[in-house]
């Protein structure tokens, strides 16, 4: 009672300076712990800078890995060190010109036993829809997208270039303990993947997100895409990712699309799930639907291990990223949602309006369940629920921030 009188006798501006007090002790208080718990990745070893291959004759090599995320950072540094307003540096959104049509990124960790159909369906795709020849094996000089196009001056009319062809396969071999590198590699031999299969062993298990981060890092397509080793998704569904790409690539050709199952709920494919794990998922898109940003919580499925990405979308997404477990794909929606802005033309080339972020096609994908997930129910929708709040709180109070780490 004494208590309550006091505080009904303090005035009201040292009442109120009290509570901004509080809030602010709160503030840097959490700001603090975030910085001492919220995810930072490590970065890459010596040894997860290059890759093996096979070559004709069975044997294997091991080679330097092309690398746009290394030109990207050094030109980053440039743009933050520069001297003064006339110092020129370089578009920190650009990218190298591709040289394959397409990147297939799939992160392997103890999957020797799953890998190999999801290969095979791959591959035989791939060749018939892309082809293995690209612009090095014909010597060409395609001038392909790569770095965004300046939206300062007007639009002239050029010539077409010819497309690409191609693609490449990069395994991340997430620190596995098992034959899954050998594995892969006797699969290259037998179909001739020379130089097209590429196999990046990581010497410490960081995750899914890591690992899909790091093989990012290091194509060369004009789209890229991840695809999880068990084969879950249809590699034909791939048509339908790059068409709904195209359509939401804006003015300087940035795109993404997911692959969704919203349109399985109520199938038999979820039915049969057991009631926790129904619970668990509809509990999970509750949290996303109240902790991330409005484009990316009206996603009916972030969590499908098949997205695709346009070649000028990547510089915008993966050199920012830092979750490395099964919440990653929802960092890389919200990096989507919160890139820059970009100009809208008119037809006589002058700026109209601008185009903010990076619109994301989500594109209804077949899909079935296989045996062997490592995804454990109960204690990984817990660590995601957790994660994701870390995540968010990360980007919002500056913990996190587009710029280098």
């Amino acid at each position: 009672m004494d208590v309550l009188n006091q505080v009904k006798a303090t005035p009201v501006h040292i009442l109120f300076a009290g509570f901004v007090t509080l809030l602010i002790a709160a503030f840097y208080t959490l700001y603090a712990a975030l910085h001492l718990f919220a995810p930072k990745p490590r970065a890459p070893l010596q040894s997860e800078t290059v890759y093996i291959t096979t070559n004709p004759d069975g044997t294997t090599s091991k080679k330097q890995l092309p690398c746009w995320h290394d030109r990207w950072l050094a030109e980053r540094h440039a743009s933050e060190n520069k001297i003064d307003e006339t110092t020129s540096v370089p578009d920190t959104g650009s990218i190298e010109p591709a040289e394959v049509r397409m990147s297939v990124v799939i992160p392997a960790y103890n999957e020797e036993t799953r890998i190999l159909p999801a290969l095979e369906e791959a591959v035989k795709y791939l060749d018939v829809t892309f082809g293995r020849q690209s612009r090095s094996d014909t010597g060409k000089n395609i001038t392909r997208p790569g770095t965004p196009r300046r939206h300062n001056r007007k639009v002239l009319p050029v010539q077409e270039p010819e497309p690409l062809t191609g693609y490449e396969i990069i395994i991340v071999n997430d620190g596995s303990k098992d034959r899954t590198m050998d594995v892969v590699l006797d699969f290259s031999r037998k179909h001739g993947l020379h130089d097209i299969l590429r196999v990046v062993t990581l010497e410490k298990n960081r995750g899914k997100g890591g690992g899909v981060t790091h093989g990012l890092r290091h194509v060369r397509g004009e789209y890229a895409v991840f695809a999880d080793a068990d084969g879950a998704s249809k590699f034909s569904d791939l048509g339908k990712l790059m068409e709904g790409c195209e359509e939401v690539e804006d003015g300087c050709d940035r795109g993404v699309a997911i692959g969704s199952r919203g349109h399985l709920v109520g199938s038999e494919a979820v039915v049969k799930r057991s009631a926790l794990r129904n619970f668990l998922m509809r509990s999970f898109h509750l949290v996303l639907m109240i902790l991330t940003p409005p484009a990316t919580s009206r996603l009916r499925d972030t969590q499908c291990g098949f997205k695709l990405f346009s070649r000028a979308a990547l510089p915008h997404i993966v050199p920012y990223m830092h979750a490395e477990g099964w919440i990653f794909d929802i960092e890389m929606l919200m990096l989507a949602e919160s890139a820059p802005a970009v100009p809208v033309l008119g037809s006589d080339g002058t700026v109209i309006g601008s185009s903010p972020g990076i619109k994301v096609a989500e594109v209804p994908i077949d899909w079935h369940e296989v045996d062997g997930s490592k995804l454990n129910v109960i204690q990984d929708s817990i660590r995601m629920a957790v994660g994701l709040a870390v995540l968010r709180a990360s980007w919002m109070i500056g913990v996190y921030r587009r710029r280098l780490a």
